[in-house]
């Protein structure tokens, strides 16, 4: 069923439509469309000074541009804004961005026509995805050069992912039987106004952070079994007497991880073993941390998906157009810095477990870099080297985007948020996260498995058996990197989870 633009928008909608679900514009959308319309139309008719409308941008605003000019003025925005630079945005980004972007003309407060938003729902229907720039977004007013660069193909300039090719958008159009828009008033600003940039980024980016903090779980519950650390710290009372609810969950999904498991019943008895080290201990503090953050996150990112960021607003009702500052993206940029920061420490305590299954002075037993025949092989004694690089890496990126600022447009533009950095920065930590905690589960099966004759847990050997299917044990040194690959793939595409999830149902 296709998602309808211009109505309440989950971010559940949004990810649907990244990854390839059809869209439609609801008639009621269009009904306040063509109502904001009209006094955007009035205005200039009235000769009417609007921003935007019949002024420059920016710090241009002072400058009054003739009616006889809007249409030149809106394609001249498109133009002279589309300044990104850098990679170009993933094709599932770039569908989220153009879905969201459409959403809010859709919403009825920005005075475009219904064609131009026609349009975009029919871009993202034939799939002809916009070639978006990455970086040159300040993050206020929005993310302006990534917007124009998404705007450019409806002109018929920049270009489109057309049947998974980079193809020039006038071409492309031609293709599918589509003529190039001509912009009207109003309409070139409206394009680039808005957050829809880092929110597309950000949106997606917490979506795989959700999954990794379930394959964070798992991998740590096989760790906690391999080194033969004890399941006590997550009994369920400790945690109901510091009730945070990311805590708890994600002490509940390390219960049930590790029930049943024989390896943990060998040594709870143990005279020595007392007490485990803070990176098993602490584990649910740690990864309960990252779903409250997560918890909050989202609900910044569902707020804005559903808000008008535009800028002027057109209040129909009324009949005014408003000036504001709704495009500024200081609440998703903060909200993206804090998913930032949540997820390190999860990269961070995964790293330190993985240490501790290769040291041989600190997994209760384990061959060294848990490989036989050790010192002739090496084992696992480097991917602990790539997990510690990209832990150190994410720190570095974890710095928060968002208290920084610069002005410009002359100073008109004199404080702006970094949301667009801030979301691309979310980004790689929630990548650099997931291929730490692949490399811990990598680890962690092996050491699983030098346990024999001793069983695992049934959650725990589902998650063991899941990484065996994509990768043998290590008997002796190989290249670990396709290794790796294949354990980042489970990690990321839901293979790890999906495998303690039908053995023991659904994690929190």
């Amino acid at each position: 069923m296709p998602v309808r633009l211009g109505e309440e928008l989950a971010l559940e909608d949004v990810v649907a439509v990244a990854r390839g679900a059809p869209v439609e514009l609801s008639q009621e959308a269009a009904r306040r469309m063509r109502a904001a319309r009209a006094v955007v139309e009035a205005k200039v008719a009235a000769g009417e000074t609007v921003y935007g409308v019949t002024t420059g941008f920016g710090s241009l605003a002072s400058v009054r541009i003739p009616p006889e000019a809007a249409q030149a003025l809106q394609s001249a925005i498109v133009r002279s804004h589309a300044t990104a630079v850098g990679p170009a945005l993933s094709r599932e980004e770039a569908r989220a961005m153009l879905a969201l972007r459409a959403h809010v003309l859709a919403l009825g407060r920005s005075g475009v026509r219904v064609e131009l938003v026609d349009r975009m729902v029919e871009m993202l229907n034939r799939d002809l995805v916009p070639v978006v720039p990455e970086q040159g977004s300040l993050g206020a007013s929005g993310d302006l050069a990534p917007l124009a660069c998404l705007a450019l193909p409806l002109i018929g300039e920049g270009e489109v992912l057309a049947d998974g090719r980079r193809t020039p958008a006038r071409r492309a159009l031609a293709d599918a039987g589509l003529e190039p828009l001509a912009l009207e008033a109003k309409e070139g600003l409206a394009l680039v106004n808005g957050t829809q940039g880092m929110l597309a980024v950000g949106i997606l980016a917490a979506e795989r952070a959700a999954a990794l903090a379930k394959a964070a779980d798992v991998a740590a519950a096989m760790t906690v079994e391999a080194c033969l650390g004890t399941d006590v710290p997550f009994d369920e009372r400790l945690h109901a007497l510091r009730p945070h609810p990311g805590q708890a969950a994600s002490a509940a999904n390390l219960r049930r991880l590790l029930g049943g498991s024989e390896i943990g019943a060998s040594h709870r008895d143990s005279d020595h073993l007392v007490q485990d080290a803070y990176s098993l201990r602490c584990t649910p503090q740690v990864h309960g941390a990252l779903r409250e953050v997560l918890a909050f996150a989202r609900r910044v990112l569902r707020t804005e998906a559903s808000s008008v960021s535009d800028n002027p607003i057109v209040l129909a009702e009324s009949g005014e157009v408003l000036s504001g500052g709704n495009f500024h993206g200081q609440p998703v940029a903060s909200a993206l810095d804090a998913l930032a920061l949540a997820t390190v420490p999860v990269a961070s305590i995964s790293e330190r477990r993985l240490f501790r299954l290769l040291d041989v002075t600190k997994s209760n037993g384990l061959p060294p870099f848990l490989v036989r025949d050790s010192g002739l092989n090496s084992g696992f004694m480097l991917a602990q080297y790539t997990a510690a690089s990209l832990v150190s890496e994410s720190k570095t990126l974890a710095h928060p985007a968002s208290v920084d600022s610069i002005p410009s447009s002359a100073g008109q533009e004199d404080h702006v948020s970094m949301g667009m950095t801030a979301a691309r920065h979310a980004r790689e930590i929630v990548s650099n996260a997931a291929i730490v905690v692949a490399i811990e589960a990598l680890a962690a099966a092996q050491g699983i498995d030098l346990r024999a004759p001793l069983a695992p847990a049934a959650a725990t050997r589902a998650a063991r058996d899941a990484v065996r299917e994509a990768v043998p044990f290590l008997e002796a040194d190989r290249a670990l990197g396709p290794d790796i690959e294949a354990a980042v793939a489970l990690v990321r595409g839901g293979g790890l989870v999906a495998a303690v999830e039908a053995a023991i149902g659904p994690l929190a």
